[in-house]
């Protein structure tokens, strides 16, 4: 499939709202194309200096035009793809596009993995002290709270890749557990260092015990 392109610095996750500030002139004329043809476009991730996975989206609305032409819009992410072409222009466009595929993906998985992962998320932003909205099971999936614990950018990227739902719940169960670890780590250190210099009682022992 053909798709007009427009690659950014960013991973948007199948069903995401993605707002979009647009301010380049082939970029406008994109939207532009989107309202009359009803078409979606893809982001593709620039990430290594290179293009090769993004997310189709499709155009929902635009919230404000400016005097200058730039727009404030809203679109929904859709369709994870694997770029096969890019070309610069597009039939005559200001903008780019390219040939794509679109990945297979499998949704399923059991909903104790689930449920645990959301319990880990949970506990990350206890030992933060961040409010948690609690989540139904049945409505958490891996791309929910993606963006929202904690993982660094060739992180999202690698999450982005994978095409099963048990792979990207282990993928981010795995990163939860590594992260309260080292936070719980620091808070531990923390108390150490606060307990410095204040006068503690020690327990008594036994000289019987020591060795020379």
């Amino acid at each position: 499939m053909k798709l007009p392109l427009f690659p950014l610095q960013s991973v948007f996750y199948p069903g995401e709202t993605v707002p979009l500030h647009i301010f380049e002139e082939r970029y406008k004329q994109l939207i532009k194309d989107c309202r009359k043809e009803a078409m979606t476009f893809g982001i593709p991730v620039f990430i290594n200096n290179k293009i090769s996975y993004g997310t189709e989206v499709q155009l929902v609305e635009v919230v404000n035009t400016y005097d200058s032409g730039e727009m404030d819009v809203i679109c929904v992410a859709r369709q994870v793809f694997k770029v096969l072409t890019f070309a610069e222009f597009m039939d005559g466009k200001l903008y780019a596009g390219g040939e794509v595929e679109f990945l297979e993906m499998e949704n399923s998985a059991a909903d104790n993995l689930r449920l645990e992962v959301m319990q880990k998320v949970e506990e990350l932003y206890g030992i933060m002290d961040v409010p948690f909205t609690t989540i139904s099971p049945k409505q958490f999936n891996s791309y929910t709270l993606a963006h929202k614990m904690g993982l660094s950018f060739q992180q999202e990227y690698e999450l982005l890749l994978m095409t099963k739902e048990t792979d990207r719940l282990n993928f981010i169960k795995t990163h939860l557990e590594a992260t309260t670890q080292v936070l719980n780590e620091v808070n531990r250190t923390k108390s150490v260092i606060e307990l410095n210099g204040h006068f503690k009682n020690f327990d008594p022992l036994n000289f019987q015990d020591f060795k020379l």
